[in-house]
């Protein structure tokens, strides 16, 4: 969001250092020495390189004299010397509208990322959490709610939708300000330290939950370490550093954007008071695009990525234009032929598993019900029509869902009113969410059933055959497949 610097107030005429000029070399007559250039001075050198009266009588470190003759020599040859860079477009004005757009957008992510990270309702039970030293980053987390059912579907294809979308923003915004990264000299005092190490963080925090999220969307999983913890933790690393970076750039960015690109020209040739690069281009090159095409340049590039992936969020005939979507465009036909994570070959369901022999066991207190498969088809059933949402953004459309109310169940135990939360348990043999707790509000609503059918015809075994959990507004790893025990109220 940095509005640049060239809109500070500078002298007419900035000092420019002699060809081939070195510490042992005074500057021409008339001419103000690289040492005595506007921030490039270093403490304890004089206006003419020498030691200061406090310095006399002591001998200096040779490497504390190399290093401080190297930088009153100014800039090396190369990225850090203004003239390197020429684009004509870059600036305080481009700068400034990429970062306000990045900053209306990283604030709708963040939001909704809290809102995916409270829907796993990680303070109810430990299964359901893997950031349990996550501390006061959980401060805001509260009894996810069941309505409106289709709350979950929504912020998080918004949140996985618009992160694409932003990348080639976050991309255009990084190359406006790469000179920034070439200050001479690099560091000039802790304060200045402190805000190069508070960009690191922000460009490198950006990198990596932008990156992470698209490989998480992509079923990618090349980085150590689960994806809910690295992208937790990363997010917050990064929001820190965004607000900091806001605190001190917003109001130079609006300043930019209301004086408009015409502004900068004045600044044309006039690098920054640290002897070190600016956004603007001393000697440009010929311009090739205006500003404003270039910004309408990346937001063709946004929304084009918007077209090719939103239609896994949405669904419907849209679905085919979700090209980026990593569960290709057709998930077959007929009842079963929507979306799913995981088969049941993926996470070690064998046949035998869910073949005659399989039982779902009843749990409530000291009271146990073993029900075989058609004692629980025998049960009297409950259709709901309930989408479901996964992390990764996609989700489908309202599904007919045929199954026993999670209350029922409970009553066969002995729960007959005020049912409390309820672990349940899978066959699955890997993967993750292998078991889950489900808050008491979950299970006391009508709508969440333990389905045995969709769409009029049985459950395939990849959509969790012969029985499945289905909860309104709750992401996907909650709707549990191939279930085979739920226990209600027992301590996890």
């Amino acid at each position: 969001m940095d509005g640049g610097r060239s809109d500070q107030p500078l002298p007419e005429d900035p000092p420019s250092a002699p060809q081939n000029s070195s510490p042992q070399n005074s500057a021409p007559q008339g001419s103000p020495s690289r040492a005595s250039a506007p921030g490039a001075s270093v403490p304890g050198a004089s206006a003419h390189g020498g030691s200061t009266p406090a310095d006399s009588g002591r001998v200096e470190p040779r490497g504390w004299r190399r290093l401080r003759a190297a930088v009153a020599a100014g800039p090396p040859p190369g990225p850090a010397r203004p003239e390197f860079w020429r684009s004509p477009i870059r600036g305080p004005w481009l700068t400034a509208v990429f970062g306000l757009a990045l900053l209306c957008g990283v604030s709708v992510l963040f939001v909704t990322g809290l809102l995916s990270y409270a829907a796993y309702d990680p303070d109810l039970a430990r299964i359901n959490d893997q950031t349990p030293d996550k501390g006061v980053l959980g401060f805001y987390l509260f009894t996810w709610p069941t309505s409106p059912y289709w709350g979950y579907r929504l912020s998080q294809g918004v949140h996985v939708t618009l992160g694409i979308v932003l990348i080639p923003v976050l991309l255009a915004k990084l190359w406006s300000v790469i000179p920034r990264l070439f200050e001479w000299p690099p560091v000039r005092s802790v304060g200045h330290a402190l805000e190069r190490l508070s960009l690191l963080l922000l460009v490198g925090g950006a990198g990596f939950v932008f990156a992470t999220g698209v490989l998480n969307v992509q079923l990618h999983y090349v980085f150590p370490g689960s994806f809910y913890v690295l992208h937790f933790y990363g997010a917050w690393v990064f929001i820190g550093a965004f607000v900091v970076h806001v605190v001190f750039r917003l109001r130079r960015a609006v300043i930019a954007v209301v004086k408009g690109p015409r502004a900068e020209e004045q600044h044309r040739a006039r690098p920054l008071a640290t002897g070190g690069p600016g956004l603007v281009a001393p000697r440009p090159a010929e311009p090739t695009m205006s500003r404003r095409g270039a910004v309408l340049l990346v937001g063709a590039g946004s929304a084009a990525l918007l077209v090719v992936t939103m239609g896994q969020s949405i669904g419907g005939w849209m679905r085919r234009t979700a090209l980026l979507a990593p569960h290709g465009q057709d998930p077959g036909s007929g009842p079963n032929g929507f979306q799913i994570n995981k088969t049941a070959a993926s996470v070690g369901v064998r046949p035998s598993d869910i073949g005659p022999a399989w039982r779902l066991t009843v749990r409530a207190g000291g009271r146990q019900t073993v029900l075989t498969r058609d004692e629980l088809y025998a049960l009297p059933r409950r259709t709901v029509e309930l989408p479901i949402a996964c992390v990764e953004g996609w989700s489908t459309p309202d599904q007919r869902w045929g199954g026993v109310r999670l209350v029922d169940l409970a009553a066969l135990v002995g729960v007959t009113h005020d049912a409390p939360r309820v672990l349940v348990e899978s066959v699955q043999r890997g993967g993750s969410f292998s078991s889950v707790v489900l808050a008491a509000n979950q299970v006391r609503d009508t709508r969440s059933l333990l389905a045995v059918e969709v769409n009029g015809a049985a459950l395939s075994p990849d959509h969790g055959y012969p029985a499945r959990i289905v909860v309104p507004n709750a992401p996907g790893v909650h709707h549990t497949k191939w279930v085979t025990r739920l226990t209600f109220g027992e301590p996890t």
